[in-house]
C-alpha cells in the first residue's frame, strides 16, 4: 500500500480549508446566506465561482431557510450540493432540515457552531447543532482544520452513497476553529477527483422518468417513510469506516468515529466533542505524569451515536466525566450526557457519570480546569464519596 504524502502545508484558516475542499469536490450548486462565524466559507466559494476557478451555480438567497430549500431542490435534480451556516441560521433552517433527510438529499453542510440568542452572542457553543440533532442528519465533529478539510471529502462520499443518501453536517467550533490558521495538508485536484468522482444517482427529478418526492403521506405510509431514514442512518458507522479506509490509503490520515487517547488502562474517562478535545488531551498527558490513570474519548461521529466504538474503551473504567458545550433545560442530562448514560444502561455498565455543561457563549476552558475536574472525580472515587448526579455547570460566575 502506497500512501501519498503531502509535499507542503498550506497555511489557511479552517473556514478557508473547508471552502478549498468544497472547491476540489467539484460541487455543482452552493446556496448560502452569510452569518458569523461561517461567512468566510461562502465568501471564498463565491470568489472561486466568480474567478472561474469553480464551475458551479452560486445562489445568494435571502435567508438560511431559503438556502436549505434551494439545496433540497438542487439535490433532487442530481446535483452535488453544499451550504454552510451557524447559530440562528441553522435554527431558521430547522423546518427544512427534516425535509432534506426524509427526501434523502445528500447535502453537505458546514456548521460553524455558535451560541443561540437571546442574548445575542456570536461565539462558540454547540447549542445550534444540539437543537437539530434529531432531524435525521449525519453529524460529524472536528477538532482542527486538518480534520475539517478531510471530512468534507468524506462527507460527500458518505452522503452520496446509494445505501445512505442522507445529508451530512460537518461541525467546526466557531472562532476557536473557524478563524484559526494552521498548516493544512491538501490533496491534489486529481486525487480529489479519484476519491470523489461526479455524483451519479438513479433518484432525481426528470420529466422523462416521473418520480414522486415529498408527496402527502397519510397514517398508512408516513411511519414507514420515517423509519427508512432511521434505517439508513444506522448503516453510517460501517460505511464511514469504509470511506475513511479509502481516504487513508490516499493520505495516511484516519480519524475514526471516536478519538481515543490513553484509554487502555484508564480508570476515569473524559468525554467531549470539538476543539476542546485538544486541550483535554494535554490535560490527560499532565495527569498521567502525576500517576493519574485518565483517558480521553473525543466524539467525532455524533449522529448516529457511535456506541460500538465507545463501549470497548469504557468497559474497564470506574467513572466518566462528560463535558457538554450545550444545555438541555429540563432534561436529566445535557445532550452528550444523555447519550452516554443511555449507552451505559443498555450495555449493563453501572459506573458513575458526572455531566458538566461548560463553555457556553464562547467561554474558554483550560487544561488546568480539565485536570481539576478529573482530580475531583478521582478523589471522590478513592474516598468513597458519592458522585454528584444531574447536570453541573463548570466555570459559571456566581
Amino acid at each position: 500500500m502506497s500512501l501519498l504524502q503531502p509535499k507542503t502545508l498550506k497555511p489557511m484558516s479552517t473556514s478557508e480549508a473547508v471552502a478549498y475542499a468544497v472547491k476540489q469536490t467539484n460541487v455543482d450548486v452552493i446556496a448560502a446566506y452569510p452569518i458569523t462565524p461561517q461567512t468566510i466559507i461562502v465568501e471564498r466559494l463565491s470568489e472561486y465561482v466568480n474567478n472561474g476557478e469553480l464551475d458551479a451555480e452560486y445562489v445568494a438567497v435571502e435567508s438560511e431557510h431559503s438556502a436549505m430549500s434551494a439545496c433540497v431542490a438542487a439535490s433532487l435534480t442530481g446535483a452535488r450540493v453544499f451550504t454552510s451556516t451557524a447559530s440562528q441560521g441553522l435554527a431558521l433552517m430547522h423546518e427544512v432540515l427534516y425535509i432534506a433527510s426524509s427526501l434523502r438529499c445528500p447535502i453537505v453542510m458546514a456548521i460553524a457552531n455558535r451560541a443561540l440568542s437571546a442574548p445575542i452572542n456570536i461565539h462558540c457553543d454547540h447549542s445550534d447543532v444540539m437543537g437539530s440533532r434529531d432531524a435525521g442528519w449525519v453529524h460529524i465533529f472536528v477538532e482542527n482544520g486538518q480534520q475539517a478539510y478531510d471530512r468534507i471529502f468524506q462527507a460527500f462520499r458518505l452522503a452520496e452513497d446509494e445505501d445512505i443518501l442522507l445529508p451530512v453536517g460537518v461541525n467546526i467550533d466557531g472562532f476557536f476553529l473557524s478563524h484559526a490558521v494552521e498548516g493544512i495538508a491538501t490533496i491534489s485536484d486529481n486525487e480529489a477527483a479519484m476519491f470523489l468522482p461526479p455524483r451519479r444517482t438513479k433518484y432525481y427529478v426528470d420529466s422523462s422518468m416521473p418520480m414522486t418526492f415529498g408527496a402527502f403521506a397519510l397514517p398508512d405510509w408516513y411511519f414507514e417513510i420515517k423509519e427508512q431514514v432511521a434505517s439508513a442512518i444506522e448503516k453510517v458507522p460501517k460505511k464511514l469506516a469504509e470511506v475513511e479506509k479509502t481516504y487513508y490509503q490516499m493520505t495516511g490520515r484516519m480519524y475514526g468515529h471516536v478519538g481515543a487517547y490513553k484509554t487502555e488502562d484508564a480508570e476515569v474517562g473524559l468525554v467531549c466533542a470539538g476543539s476542546a478535545a485538544a486541550t483535554a488531551k494535554f490535560a490527560i498527558s499532565r495527569l498521567r505524569e502525576k500517576g493519574i490513570k485518565a483517558g480521553l474519548l473525543s466524539i467525532r461521529l455524533f449522529r448516529p451515536f457511535p456506541v460500538e466504538s465507545i463501549l470497548p474503551h469504557v468497559k474497564g473504567m470506574k467513572a466518566l466525566v462528560v463535558m457538554d458545550r450545550a444545555m438541555s433545560p429540563g432534561a436529566p442530562s445535557a445532550p452528550i450526557g444523555q447519550d452516554i448514560k443511555t449507552m451505559l444502561y443498555d450495555a449493563g455498565i453501572n459506573i458513575p457519570v458526572a455531566n458538566f455543561v461548560y463553555g457556553l457563549g464562547g467561554r474558554d476552558i483550560s487544561a488546568a480546569e480539565f485536570e481539576s475536574i478529573i482530580l475531583k472525580m478521582v478523589e471522590d472515587l478513592r474516598s468513597g464519596r458519592p458522585i454528584e448526579r444531574g447536570v453541573r455547570y463548570w466555570g459559571l460566575r456566581s
